[in-house]
């Protein structure tokens, strides 16, 4: 409600400006003032108008109060200062629709949104830095189903790059197993446990030799080419640890809809596509001189031309004789001929945009416990399947180390002349996971003096030393369980397990969103489990206090939050007028919020900005509780309001923990 109060107040400012100064501003500033007494709506603009009209800004803004007539949902508005304008809601009437439940929706764009997320290489167990990725990217697509937008959720799967060869490398050169042996190595319950160490093995033979990196090169070779053996047993291996990974996120709620392989983009000939088109459009070029002799090269993203010497600054031939310097030059197509990872993911992106003019096999895959059916790639797929690509926008979830490899994606669709592609491609980039070192140590790490003194411990998949998400998963949720058993032996062991994995679902998801995504995160049990401070516990509880209220009183909060029938406005009329009202209903207002910030997580690509929404409005309603005697309450009336005030800060706490993908036990 408060969203579509805002735009209603910003399109009456717009609609006087246009018919009383002929002034057309398409974006209307709106702010909040610090204090309710204020009211709930602060207006600058006369400042922005000042100098175009030539006026005092506190007389454009009497002008406007003057003149813009009654605005429904708002008491009034006023001018403040040099020249601000306030504007009041009506209290009672925004209390009223928010206990009905009512959100007017403003038209959603049209178009499918493409949210690409996780990407984690199939050679290893998934660690504690996929497992931001992952929530940022399934929350981001929750924010905007939220929203009314249709998203394809998509997995990007690296089966042919250099992290599946190095494993490969190490099962074949190291353990010396056959495919058959291998095979049955797959079968083990995590097999991606077995390969994180094989991976870590691999890495310090390279280093012992470096000769060995061209046993290294030959399987990157044999895996791009496809067709053989060694690309048989990548494959073997690279399906067993994506079904590993996937039951890994389900354990998060996590799910994906499609899971395009590199494999795929190669066999298929999408690379082969893309090629014809980058060159045909001039956006690569052969090099044959300097350190990039023999290779496909592009612009590096961000770089200017340079003149080719003899060329005239005036020269009518300065766009076609112009040439890029050897450091700005990016290589998409080595001097042996193997693709890098920009080419591919050049290829990928103009089937994401429906501009290539190929498309994928399609079979089913992965089958979530809830029915939801996640496809993936292949050569020969089968006939029925869901429709994927051509959407109208993307947003890729990958970390901030790749913004380089994105800029150029962006910069090659800009030079195929798709900048409407190119505008609609969002690079949602997050910094690192590491841990403190109380957390590192609790996960039996040794750690030197040195490690004890730093703020947070870095993690290293090919060195080894990092924190398998399964086993992040497994502790967190065996210390929930302690803290769980103690304070409810009366349940059964079934049911305390359940509590204990969604208090520890909710503490890490909860963990890795409260961190705008620019912040290094260190990760720490203790912090994260709190049921104080900052934390999805916090959150949880806050929940579970205002059902129990319910289940004391004897009613069902759920019906109790959207009575049947009409619901006059001048019920709450006494309880929200007068100065004394004011803490009450900055409660309600908050309350009033969750589509205002899911708007806000969405144009900002910032779900921190909800998870502190959801802390805050924890925070104000555990206050009113201790402050205000509910089932006590002798005043009927009051009572009657104090519990719709209860009902619609529960039924805004759970829609705000479930955007996150956090659900609330009945009991903590």
């Amino acid at each position: 409600m408060y969203r579509h109060l805002e735009r209603r107040l910003a399109q009456h400012v717009r609609d006087f400006l246009r018919r009383t100064y002929d002034i057309d501003l398409p974006r209307i500033v709106i702010e909040q003032p610090p204090k309710v007494e204020f009211g709930e709506y602060a207006l600058p603009l006369a400042f922005e108008l000042a100098k175009k009209l030539r006026k005092a800004p506190r007389k454009i803004a009497e002008e406007i109060v003057a003149g813009i007539g009654p605005v429904e949902g708002f008491t009034k508005l006023e001018v403040a200062g040099a020249g601000y304008i306030n504007a009041y809601i009506n209290r009672q009437e925004l209390a009223a629709a928010l206990v009905k439940g009512e959100e007017p929706r403003s038209d959603t764009p049209a178009g499918k949104i493409l949210v690409e997320h996780s990407s984690i290489n199939p050679n290893k167990a998934a660690h504690i830095g996929h497992l931001r990725n992952a929530v940022l990217g399934d929350t981001f697509v929750r924010l905007l189903r939220f929203a009314g937008r249709e998203v394809d959720v998509q997995n990007y799967i690296d089966n042919t790059g250099v992290q599946v060869a190095d494993v490969v490398v190490g099962f074949l050169h190291l353990e010396k197993k056959s495919r058959a042996e291998i095979e049955q190595l797959t079968r083990q319950l995590r097999f991606d446990y077995y390969c994180w160490d094989v991976y870590a093995r691999t890495s310090q033979w390279y280093e012992q030799d470096k000769q060995n990196l061209q046993v290294r090169s030959q399987t990157l070779h044999a895996l791009e080419e496809g067709g053989n053996e060694t690309a048989a047993i990548a494959e073997l291996i690279s399906i067993a640890v994506l079904r590993r990974h996937l039951e890994t996120m389900d354990r998060l709620d996590i799910e994906y809809d499609f899971l395009p392989r590199e494999s795929e983009i190669l066999h298929l000939h999408f690379w082969d596509a893309a090629f014809q088109k980058l060159k045909d459009g001039g956006v690569l070029f052969y090099e044959n001189e300097g350190k990039n002799k023999g290779c496909w090269v592009m612009r590096r993203a961000g770089t200017s031309k340079t003149k080719s010497a003899g060329i005239l600054a005036n020269d009518k031939q300065d766009s076609e004789d112009s040439e890029v310097s050897e450091e700005d030059q990016k290589v998409i197509v080595r001097s042996n001929g193997t693709v890098g990872y920009v080419g591919k993911d050049i290829a990928y992106h103009l089937w994401k945009f429906g501009l290539l003019g190929r498309d994928f096999g399609y079979r089913k895959f992965y089958l979530y416990p809830n029915g939801h059916q996640s496809w993936i790639s292949s050569a020969n797929g089968e006939p029925d399947h869901p429709h994927f690509g051509d959407v109208s926008e993307i947003y890729n979830v990958i970390d901030a180390r790749q913004a380089e490899a994105q800029n150029t994606v962006i910069e090659a669709l800009r030079g195929l002349g798709y900048n409407q592609q190119a505008d609609h491609y969002t690079h949602f980039s997050y910094e690192m996971v590491a841990l403190t070192p109380r957390c590192a140590a609790e996960l039996g790490y040794r750690l030197s003096e040195e490690d004890k003194a730093k703020a947070y411990i870095e993690v290293s998949g090919r060195k080894g030393f990092g924190v398998k998400a399964d086993d992040l998963l497994d502790t967190l949720i065996a210390s929930a369980k302690k803290e769980v058993d103690a304070r409810h032996a009366q349940l059964s062991d079934s049911e305390r397990a359940a509590i204990a994995e969604q208090i520890a679902v909710g503490a890490l998801r909860y963990f890795m969103l409260k961190f705008t995504k620019s912040s290094v995160i260190a990760f720490d049990f203790r912090e994260a489990l709190s049921f104080e401070g900052e934390t999805g516990p916090y959150c949880q509880y806050a929940v579970v206090r205002a059902t129990n209220i319910f289940r004391k009183g004897g009613f069902d909060p759920d019906h109790f939050g959207k009575p049947s029938g009409s619901l006059a406005s001048n019920e709450f009329a006494e309880h929200l007028q007068g100065e004394a009202s004011n803490e009450l209903w900055e409660l309600w207002l908050a309350a009033s919020k969750t589509s205002y910030i899911v708007d806000q997580c969405i144009a900002t690509t910032e779900p921190a900005y909800l998870a502190k929404h959801a802390f805050q409005l924890a925070q104000q309603f555990n206050y009113f509780y201790h402050r205000h005697p509910i089932l006590t309450e002798a005043d009927e009336g009051r009572k009657k309001f104090l519990l719709y005030t209860v009902a619609v800060v529960r039924r805004e706490l759970i829609r705000a923990l479930e955007v996150m993908g956090i659900t609330t036990p009945p009991v903590m």
